[in-house]
């Protein structure tokens, strides 16, 4: 689908250069010492339905110039009356290869040489392009390299990534693209450094791999520009349903899978290419790892694990775990060699692993941020679902929203990396790699197992714990991990961590202080591998806020009173500094603290107005003096960048509770001039809709109305609003933002201080809030 329309489309680009060209020369002298040759991706016949049509228009020298000008003239204005764009020059060859001579991106747009009218100039520049590559292969290759790397810097993973960049990212065409140029693909070009570099570095699998994996991409990336018309490669979640219907994929799901697979194989592919160039030829030679003995049946070659003379592959079960661990802890890689007999002859692990199976297991979990290349390297050769069955339900798996960065089988690889710089806090550093690597592996086994992932993942586990030979306390703790796995992520930022009964309900649900630094550490690494907006310093304090309060409990302390830490000293001073019927406000550094005569509605009208400042709401607690004087402190950050003016702030907030603001108005105005959400088309991939839970077993004294509802502005404003307008006081709030959607939870008493017990006055909870919503 791809190859053919850029094929279809270069012949038509083509026909209308010729027609253009037959045109520009007739009549004129001279012409034939002028040549047209298309180079990049026209060079290539690449043409995707936004790419530029770049071109050269060759001449002899200063006697040509002027009829070559001419030419150029009549061939460029009616492309470009025609609104196609174009990368065009007009040079000699001599020029031509002289700017190539310092110029990498010219250079290799040389190697794409391709006549498409003129005499023999092509010719001659297509030999001298080739000659000067061969000439300085070893500062080419170098700088190409370097560039493949800054590329891959900035523009990150094509398999792992939610909205990945078809081209330019690591595993994109582009790496298709270097590689042909250094000459290692064993492809028609063979302008590239020849002899230097092994032209049958790659196999004949590895060639149709790469070309199958290319067609992917291609197919997907035509597709989005002739769907949008845009030069942009990067494949938005807006469009992934879109661009999947026109390939003919049952989903987006189907086609983001088809895309991370071939992302990987092209990444994989690029890496293992280039990892073969000799360090003479590559300045970026992997380092030497220490000259440790890897292991029987292992030595070290070339800085790399290969097999001994004496290995017996498929008689030695733990072999291809043994390499792994001790590639991943010397920061190196598995040899070409090694790792296809290791792919090819390696036996499974049976049941139960060997124990040395199982400590080489760890061992490479153990290696951090290196094991996960290696461990790329066993399922590219098949050897990690030969071990681990349960992977491939897991392989390349989506996660289709703006929360999770990654798939679901990088997710689980990125967690366990972060989870290895963490292994001195816990007892038990074996339990919290493995359960690190498999806590989400439920994953691949939604609906199959259950609708939960969480559930389905217990059950495989569980599984998976008995196959690699985990005692029985053992693998219920591993078992607790993945039931557990989003518990303290989400009591700290949903629940009121003061009050006695959210820390009771975390100790009784974990109830091991071992399993409580388990989760702890596997929270932190779950949600530094997530995500940005899934890890904050606010939300690591919460977490080590609660872990411990729970610790304490745990080790038989009593729970924290609600009002221990709420007022403070601090707070009781405002109030009897605040004369009856006035407004104390006092902002700065990240808190609002306001002081105010309690009325319904007050934390209402504060969130308007940090909302027309936007300002983000992360956390709030609220109190009322018998007397009637309530003091609200928020937790807020930037929604943008930069500080807001604080003095403008409290202005506004002491028009707002003294209603002379009109709140309503403005709030409306600013989410209608924003849009609603704030992370632009992410959100469109999975709408979600809004879900309220209200509950009175969480909090013994005060009603736990939960919020979960797609993110934008103005949302926390309505929300409050609506419980306001019913005579709810809002005693606390935990605000946390998921990618494309907020979870809001709001400790509320009904206006005699109590919960809310009456059913029917729930559901219209439930309705004032959705109707609220709607206005948005």
């Amino acid at each position: 689908m791809g190859r053919d329309f850029c094929a279809a489309y270069t012949k038509l680009a083509d026909d209308l250069v010729a027609q253009l060209w037959t045109a520009a020369t007739a009549g004129r002298g001279r012409v034939a010492g002028l040549a047209l040759v298309a180079v990049g991706g026209y060079g290539r016949k690449e043409l995707c339905p936004t790419s530029d049509l770049d071109m050269v228009l060759l001449h002899g020298g200063r006697s040509d110039r002027q009829v070559a000008d001419a030419v150029a003239e009549q061939l460029w204005y009616p492309l470009w009356d025609l609104g196609l764009k174009l990368g065009h020059a007009v040079r000699t060859v001599r020029e031509a290869v002289a700017l190539a001579e310092s110029h990498l991106e010219t250079a290799t747009s040389m190697l794409d040489v391709r006549p498409l009218a003129g005499g023999a100039l092509t010719t001659e520049l297509r030999q001298r392009a080739a000659l000067q590559w061969r000439r300085h292969q070893p500062r080419w290759l170098n700088e190409l390299h370097r560039s493949v790397l800054d590329r891959h810097a900035r523009s990150d993973e094509v398999a792992f990534l939610l909205e990945p960049d078809l081209k330019e990212g690591r595993g994109g065409l582009r790496d298709v693209h270097a590689l042909q140029w250094a000459g290692i693909t064993g492809t028609e070009n063979t302008s590239g450094p020849g002899a230097a570099a092994d032209r049958s570095a790659l196999t004949r699998l590895e060639r149709q791999s790469l070309a199958e994996a290319a067609g992917v991409l291609l197919d997907a990336r035509v597709e989005l520009q002739r769907r949008t018309a845009k030069a942009s490669s990067r494949l938005l979640l807006q469009e992934q349903d879109a661009v999947a219907h026109a390939l003919g994929d049952a989903d987006a799901d189907v086609l983001m899978a088809r895309v991370a697979q071939a992302g990987r194989t092209v990444a994989w592919i690029s890496d293992e290419a280039w990892s073969r160039m000799t360090p003479a030829t590559l300045e970026d030679a992997g380092k030497r790892p220490d000259r440790h003995p890897p292991g029987a049946g292992l030595l070290w070659r070339n800085g790399m694990v290969e097999l001994a003379a004496d290995a017996d592959v498929p008689g030695d079960p733990g072999l291809a775990l043994r390499a792994a661990a001790a590639a991943a802890e010397a920061g190196s890689r598995i040899g070409r060699e090694c790792l296809e007999r290791l792919g090819a002859d390696a036996p499974d692990l049976g049941q139960p692993w060997p124990a040395e199976a199982l400590r080489s297991f760890v061992r490479l979990l153990d290696a951090g941020r290196p094991a996960v290349a290696v461990m790329e390297a066993l399922d590219q050769k098949g050897i990690l679902v030969r071990q681990i069955p349960e992977w491939v339900a897991v392989r390349s798996r989506p996660q289709r929203n703006a929360y999770h960065r990654f798939t679901v089988d990088r997710h689980l690889c990125e967690t366990a990396a972060h989870a290895s710089e963490r292994v001195v806090r816990v007892r038990r550093p074996d339990l919290l790699l493995v359960g690190a690597l498999l806590h989400d592996i439920g994953k691949g086994f939604v609906p199959a197992l259950g609708a939960d992932h969480t559930e389905a993942g217990i059950v495989v586990v569980e599984r998976l714990g008995q196959r690699m030979g985990f005692p029985p306390d053992d693998i219920a703790t591993l078992v607790a991990m993945v039931r557990h796995h989003l518990l303290l992520a989400d009591v700290a930022t949903r629940r009121d961590l003061t009050d006695p009964a959210t820390v009771t309900a975390v100790a009784d649900a974990v109830g091991d202080p071992d399993l409580l630094a388990l989760l702890h550490m596997l929270t932190e690494a779950d949600s530094i591998a997530t995500g940005p907006t899934a890890w904050s310093p606010w939300k690591s304090g919460l977490i080590d806020q609660l872990v411990t309060r729970v610790a304490t409990n745990l080790a038989g302390g009593r729970p924290e009173d609600a009002d221990e830490d709420f007022p403070t000293t601090d707070h009781l001073t405002l109030v009897g500094a605040t004369e009856a019927g006035q407004i104390t406000v006092r902002a700065g550094d990240g808190s609002l603290v306001v002081v105010a005569a309690d009325r319904p509605g007050l934390f209402c009208r504060v969130a308007g107005v940090l909302t027309l400042h936007s300002l983000e709401v992360l956390a709030a607690r609220a109190w009322s003096s018998p007397d009637g004087v309530a003091v609200e402190d928020f937790t807020v950050t930037p929604m943008f960048s930069g500080e807001p003016s604080w003095s403008r702030v409290e202005d506004d907030l002491r028009r707002a509770v003294a209603g002379r603001l009109s709140l309503e108005s403005r709030v409306s105005e600013r989410a209608r001039q924003y849009g609603r959400n704030r992370g632009g088309g992410a959100a469109t991939a999975h709408p979600s809709r809004t879900v309220i839970e209200i509950d009175n077993l969480a909090s013994a004294t005060a009603t736990v109305v939960e919020v979960r509802t797609p993110d934008g502005i103005g949302v926390l404003y309505r929300i409050t609003r609506a419980l306001g307008s019913l005579d709810l006081d809002i005693r606390s709030a935990q605000v946390s933002t998921l990618g494309h959607e907020v979870v809001d939870t709001f400790y509320v008493v009904d206006s005699c201080g109590g919960q809310i017990t009456d059913s029917a006055f729930a559901q219209e909870i439930r309705a004032e809030v959705l109707a609220e919503l709607a206005r948005a």
